[in-house]
């Protein structure tokens, strides 16, 4: 009878250690299954975690770049950090900078040229420390009406005579004797505006625009009044052109090898791009002391260098070098 218990008892034990050997082999298995998954267990792995962050990013400037800047302003908020608001105005390149160089302004300027020598001595001034991000290339557009079937395509120098007060030219026979004997009705941006600085600098070279040109503050203004008077021709950005196909023509320029349509491929710098002498860097210049004191601006300036190339190209801008935006993405960080 004791021998019978004897055995009855080791039995029992022999079962137990059975059952915890199976139990732990489970646990082993579970554990492995998450460090192999990255999941996080109940004792807590090492899964990353998203900062999430609140309060708002302001930025004012470029019209040309507002576009850019919208779209970008509206994917960040939607895909990245919810709880953020960005605001995005379009006063102007010129405009926007005095929202920007003041105590309290804004937190980036959009901007279709480089900052001003008086604007950077400004925010020396002021103790301001700015870091300018190139965010993409745009190709200096010239648009005329859909009627308009003589002017889809000018030389160069035909499109700096038209603007320009000290070539004369008048009526669109003054271009071409083939042309109408009509009055050519030039528009553009007001001085508020890079875009009117870039082409009164780079392309007139600073001498005087031709008398009684149209000069707006909105875009979607020329754009419109364009679209209704035969004889106009305008300049501005291409995204604005290109989101406005149905109700404008580009001209395309000759700049001596035969004319080039201004496009995603042939926006660019450098002699490989046949819009060249047309295209110019746009950018957005970050207050580097908001960005310190407020994570959402850093990190909302290194969501749209990590974003530049794509939103780019979705708004109208020929996209930068995975080189240039890698420089940008490094300074960003190195304020962190």
């Amino acid at each position: 009878m004791k021998s019978l218990k004897s055995l009855l008892l080791l039995l029992v034990m022999t079962a137990l250690v059975v059952f915890a050997a199976a139990c732990g082999g489970a646990d082993e298995e579970t554990t492995n299954t998450n460090e192999e998954t990255g999941t996080e267990n109940a004792e807590g792995t090492d899964a990353q975690e998203v900062t999430e962050l609140e309060g708002s990013v302001v930025i004012d400037g470029s019209g040309t770049v507002y576009p850019f800047m919208a779209k970008m302003a509206e994917n960040y908020m939607t895909n990245e950090q919810e709880n953020v608001s960005v605001e995005v105005s379009r006063a102007g390149t010129s405009a926007g900078f005095k929202k920007f160089l003041v105590e309290d302004g804004t937190d980036f300027n959009d901007a279709s040229r480089q900052i001003k020598e008086g604007e950077a001595a400004t925010a020396k001034e002021l103790g301001i420390e700015v870091q300018e991000l190139k965010v993409a290339l745009d190709g200096l557009t010239f648009v005329i009406n859909k009627e308009n079937d003589w002017a889809t395509e000018l030389t160069e120098q035909e499109v700096i005579d038209i603007f320009l007060a000290s070539a004369g030219k008048k009526n669109w026979s003054d271009i071409r004797p083939d042309f109408p004997n009509e009055p050519i009705v030039t528009m553009g941006p007001n001085e508020n505006h890079g875009t009117y600085e870039f082409f009164w600098e780079k392309i007139l070279e600073e001498q005087d625009l031709v008398e009684g040109i149209n000069l707006q503050q909105d875009y979607s203004t020329l754009v419109d009044l364009v679209s209704k008077e035969k004889n106009a021709i305008a300049f501005f950005g291409y995204g604005y052109y290109v989101n406005n196909t149905d109700k404008l023509t580009a001209v395309k320029v000759d700049f001596g090898n035969g004319p080039v349509e201004p496009t995603l491929e042939t926006i660019g710098e450098g002699e490989s791009f046949a819009y060249g002498n047309f295209t110019r860097p746009v950018f957005t210049y970050l207050n580097v002391n908001h960005a310190k004191e407020k994570p959402q601006v850093l990190d909302y300036a290194i969501y749209t260098m990590e974003n530049a190339q794509d939103v780019a190209k979705e708004t109208g801008f020929a996209p930068l070098t995975d080189a240039e935006i890698q420089s940008y993405l490094d300074a960003l960080n190195a304020l962190k």
